[in-house]
Order: structure tokens, then sequence, then C-alpha cells
């Protein structure tokens, strides 16, 4: 007996469990002869028997799955119907003729249920019969369903139907509407326009929000001529569409007198309910806005809640942030009001300019401190030399520590001023970490002797902290000619002055000069320190240090051992084989892994064989796994090579 035959035959038992086993194998042998028992399982009142059928007839599909769920539409049974109508969606296409015959239907239900599937069918041989039932249909809601499904085929070839439509009832009006919005054809935009005229305010209401979806720039010029004469709701929106066509740097492109219009009216949109109305207006008023703009928009934004809004925020200071300096946003900077002030901070951030320093370093005093912060890390990214005297002030007279850090950074980093030298090295005191980190990396970018020399007299003192900071800085300002005291660091009773130390050895010529004092750091009792020597001998990487490596694989640390094994591994040290090998046996599976991965880079016979044991062995499934992927590495790296 076939499977289908014993497929057929279960099919027809009195055992539910056994029928709903049937259907699925149904569906996995395709058996068609088995379509109309499936069929009528759908109307089977038991979720499984209808769950297993609906599964077989789409595996199954073609004509006659089509033919024998078409009747199932007429049925009384809701889900039954909606069965055949899911499944109708997903294979009606392949009897394509069928339910184009099912949209010339006696019953409008069926042809709404046609011109429904038509629409799932992803097929330009739809457009057609949906064409024809959305112009010549009799009843109403066959021809929205129609308009519906067109635009979900989003066929260009449906648009000189949909254009048509325009003049139906305002019902299908909607469905035809949000259809040629989807379409985006240019020829929809004429039809769309001119049935504004005659559009109660809904529809007049969709058509301008298709009109800025479709996104075609000859709509722009029709949407003006409307602004007139149309009431304020619907003036935003067309403002909303004319914003969303152009952007906001083409609104520049037109004429003046459209600008100064539009410019009125988007004022006008500031105001509306629909925050997406607000919103364009302000991107359009961001380009073409001036003084009275930049007040409503900071003002508007000023009401809004911080943590609510956050996003919206962002996006107005971006907006904002297009315009040049101007009175309305110096008031907003010096207002009382703390939100408007800070806003105006966080533009004038993104500006650039001597009248931007000024304005932010007049504001400065009698601010609060939030807000004496925010205007210090604005200037410390924009301003130059014209604000070096102010941050001096700032250096002699403040002592909240993010506001050091500004002027720290300015005149260290940023300007590099040697003559603050002294007042920034006496930071290096401070009693927050963050401040003396700061005042560390402005002295290292002054540089010069003179701060090396102060540096080399920090290093005598009994505190770690400042021998660590003396330490990091001598390497970086002269590292060759700090050597002696580098050297004298690695031996310091403080773990993290050796790190360090190991760590000022960043030239690797001078490195390989201490090569005895660095291997002596293998014996570290810190652990840190002992990675920190293999991190700087894999960076420093010659013939001399392999066996301080390998030395390492035997390490107490795991980590130790692994950043060993990497080490060799990134190098493709063949000579650490026999080391690394038999560390496959490891308790700890990340060290056998790692070993795996540089075996896999090495690779070689030795390695590939080792491999092959670890990936056959029965063990760990995950080192096994990895051990076949090096292997696999191996053999792609070979034939490279041949």
């Amino acid at each position: 007996m076939t499977d289908c035959a014993k497929v057929l035959e279960d099919l027809k038992n009195d055992d539910n469990e056994i029928v709903r086993e049937a259907a699925f194998q149904a569906g996995e042998y395709a058996c068609e002869e088995a379509v109309p028992l499936l069929a009528e399982l759908l109307k089977a009142n038991h979720l499984g028997l209808q769950e297993a059928a609906d599964h077989a007839l789409r595996n199954i599909g073609g004509r006659s799955t089509v033919l024998a769920v078409i009747p199932l539409l007429r049925s009384d049974d809701a889900p039954a119907r909606n069965l055949s109508m899911d499944i109708l969606r997903e294979v009606g296409a392949q009897d394509f003729p069928s339910l184009v015959a099912l949209v010339h239907d006696d019953d409008p239900d069926i042809r709404i249920f046609a011109t429904d599937i038509l629409g799932s069918s992803d097929s330009f041989m739809a457009v057609e019969p949906l064409c024809d039932a959305l112009l010549k249909d009799p009843e109403v809601n066959v021809r929205y369903q129609a308009a519906v499904s067109l635009g979900d085929l989003e066929n260009p070839a449906a648009a000189k139907c949909l254009n048509k439509a325009m003049q139906d009832d305002e019902w299908v009006q909607y469905a035809v509407i949000e259809a040629l919005a989807k379409i985006k054809h240019s020829s929809s935009v004429d039809a769309l326009v001119k049935a504004l005229n005659t559009s109660s305010d809904l529809v007049a209401s969709m058509i301008i929000d298709a009109l800025g979806e479709v996104g075609n720039i000859k709509a722009v010029t029709m949407l003006l001529r409307h602004l007139d004469t149309s009431a304020t709701a619907l003036r935003n929106k067309i403002v909303k569409a004319i914003i969303g066509i152009l952007g906001g740097q083409s609104l520049k492109l037109l004429s003046a007198t459209e600008r100064e219009k539009l410019r009125e009216y988007m004022l006008v949109a500031l105001k509306d309910e629909d925050e997406e109305i607000q919103d364009a207006a302000i991107t359009g008023l961001s380009y073409v806005g001036g003084e009275k703009a930049t007040a409503e928009v900071l003002q508007l934004a000023s009401e809004l809640d911080p943590e609510r809004d956050t996003d919206r925020l962002s996006i107005i200071v971006d907006n904002l942030s297009n315009l040049t300096l101007n009175k309305s946003l110096i008031e907003a900077l010096n207002s009382d009001v703390y939100k408007k002030s800070a806003l105006a901070i966080e533009v004038l951030s993104r500006l650039e300019g001597l009248d931007v320093s000024q304005a932010l370093m007049g504001a400065f005093e009698g601010k609060e401190r939030d807000l004496k912060r925010s205007i210090l890390e604005a200037l410390a990214k924009n301003a130059g030399p014209e604000a070096k005297d102010f941050f001096v002030d700032v250096l002699d007279n403040e002592q909240d520590g993010s506001m050091l850090k500004s002027a720290i950074y300015f005149l260290g980093q940023k300007l590099g001023r040697s003559e603050e030298a002294d007042k920034i090295f006496s930071l290096l005191n401070h009693s927050y970490d963050d401040v003396k980190e700061a005042a560390l990396d402005a002295c290292v970018s002054i540089g010069g002797d003179e701060i090396n020399q102060k540096f080399i007299e920090l290093y005598k003192s009994e505190e770690p902290i400042d021998r660590l900071m003396a330490v990091f800085a001598m390497g970086k300002l002269d590292a060759a000619g700090n050597l002696v005291l580098i050297h004298q660091a690695l031996e310091d009773e403080v773990p993290d002055v050796r790190k360090i130390a190991l760590e000022a050895l960043t030239d690797c010529a001078v490195e390989m000069e201490s090569i005895e004092l660095v291997v002596s750091r293998l014996n570290d009792e810190n652990r840190d320190v002992r990675l920190t020597v293999i991190e700087l001998m894999g960076k420093c990487y010659k013939p001399e240090v392999i066996p301080y490596i390998v030395q390492a694989l035997q390490d107490d640390d795991d980590w130790v051992q692994i950043r060993a094994i990497e080490a060799l591994g990134n190098h493709r040290e063949e000579a650490a084989l026999p080391h690394l090998i038999p560390m496959l046996d490891s308790p700890n599976k990340l060290v056998a892994l790692k070993v795996v991965e540089a075996l896999g880079v090495i690779g070689g016979t030795l390695a590939f064989q080792a491999l092959l044991e670890a990936s056959n062995a029965g063990g760990d499934p995950e080192i096994m796994q990895a051990a076949e992927e090096a292997i696999f590495k191996i053999q792609e790296n070979q034939g490279e090579g041949n």
C-alpha cells in the first residue's frame, strides 16, 4: 500500500487522532487525491483537525486545492469560511482563472472575498480584474476592497484606474487614496490635487497626507496654491506635506514670497495639536525661520518633559543647530527659565564662531551649577584662543570638579598652554580622581622638560598614587630618558605602580633593552602584573621572548595562561606546539578552547593530528566542535598555500 493510499484510508477513520496525523502526512507526501477529504475537515468542529487540514492544503496547493476550497467561501460556518480565505490568499494564485471568475459572482460577498484574495496574490495578473471591479462593480464595498487590494499589490499599473476612482463615493475614496500613497506613482499627483477642490475636509486631509507620502516634488506648487484658501487644520497638514516632500534644506530654493508665506504658516503649525505637524514645522523653521521662529520653537521645547520627550527634544536641538546665532538664542541663553537656557546652551554647543563663544562666556556668571558645567563643556569643545583668559579664570576661581575638568582639558590638551602648567600640575593633588586624571592627561599633552622634571620629583613621593601618575607620565613624555626610574618602578611595592611601569615601556626597542627586568615580573605575585608582561611580550614579539611566553603557559592563573596561548597562536609559533598540545586536557574549558583556536591558526602536521584526536575523543561537545572548525581552518589555509 502506497503512502497516499494509507493516508486516504486513515482520513476516513473514526478516531480523530488518527485522522489528524493522516492529514499532516497528506501534506508531507503532497497527496493531491486527499484534497477533497481535507477540505471537508476544515468544517470539522475540532481545532486539531482544522489545523492539520489547513497545513496540508497549503502544502499541497495547486488547482485541485483552489477548486476544493472555493465552495467554502459560501459556508455559513465562519471558522471554515475564514480558513478557506486564508488558504486562498496563500495558494489561490495557482489557479488564477478560478479566482477571477469569482470577481463576477452574483453574490456581492463572494466578490468582496475574491477582491480581497487577489490583493494577496502578489501578481501583476490581479491588476486588471481588480481595476475592473473598482470601476464597474455596483456594490460600494466591493469597489472599496478592490482599491485596498490594489494598494496591497503596490503595482504602478494600477495607478490609472485608481486615479479614475477618485470621483467615486467617499468611502471608496478613502481606500483609493491609501492605495495611491502606497504605489507612489507620479501620475496620481494630479488626480489627488484635483480632488482637493471637491472633497470633504476628511478626504482632503487624507489626500494631503498621501501627497506627502508619495513625495513627488511636482505636488509642492499645487499645495502652495491651496495654503491661502484652506482652513487652519488642513493648512497645517499642507505645511507638513510640503516640508516632507522638499526637506528643510530645499525650502531655501523657494521664491522669497513663497518662503515668507510658508514661514508664517509654519509658525501657526507649531501650535497644532498633532506632534508630527509640530515637528515638521520645526524642521522647516530651522532652515528659514529667523529670530521669531527660534523664540517660538524654544518656547515649545521648554514646555516638553525631558524624560518623556527625550527624542523630540534631541531632534529639536538638531534642527535649531541649523540656524546661526541670533537674538532669540541669546535671550534664551540668558533666560531665568532653566529649561530654556539649557536648550539654548545645547544648541550653541553645536555652533562655532567667536560670537558664539562670547555669548556663552557672557552668560556664565550667575547661572546654576549644572548650566555652568554645560557652558564650559560647550566652550571646551568649540571655542578657540579667545576663551583662554576665561578658562584661566575658571581654573583660579571654581571648585567644582566638572568645571575644573573642562578648564584643564581646554588649556592643557586643546591649547597646550605651558603657562598654566604649574596650575594644572597642582591639581594632581585634587581630591577627585577624575580631576587628577584630567590634569595628568593635560600635563602629558603640554609636555616639555619642565613638566618631565616635575614628574621625576613626584616619583619620590611616598604616596602610591603619586608614583603611579609619575611613572605613567614619564613613560608618555620620555620613556627612553626616564628608563632608570621606570626600571626602578618595576620593583615598586605597589602592584599598580609595577603594572603602569610595564605599560610605560611602549617602545619595543626600549623594552628589549629591559628584557631581564620585564621577564622578572613573570614571577610577580600580582596576576595583573603578569598579564601585562605577557601582553607586552606579545606586542614586542622577538625570538628572545618566546621562552618566557612558553614559561607563562605553566602559570597558576588561567588568564595568564590564556594570554600566553593567544600570543603564541597570533604569531603562529610552531616551536610552542609541544607545550600547547598537552594543554588540550586542561580542566579549564576556556583554556582548552583557546589552545584549539591557537592550533588552528598555527597549523602543521602536529597541530592537525592533535586536533583530529580532540575532535574524536568523545569528550566535551563544545571542544570537539571547536576542534572540527580548527581542522577546517587548517585545511583551508593549506589550500591557499597550494
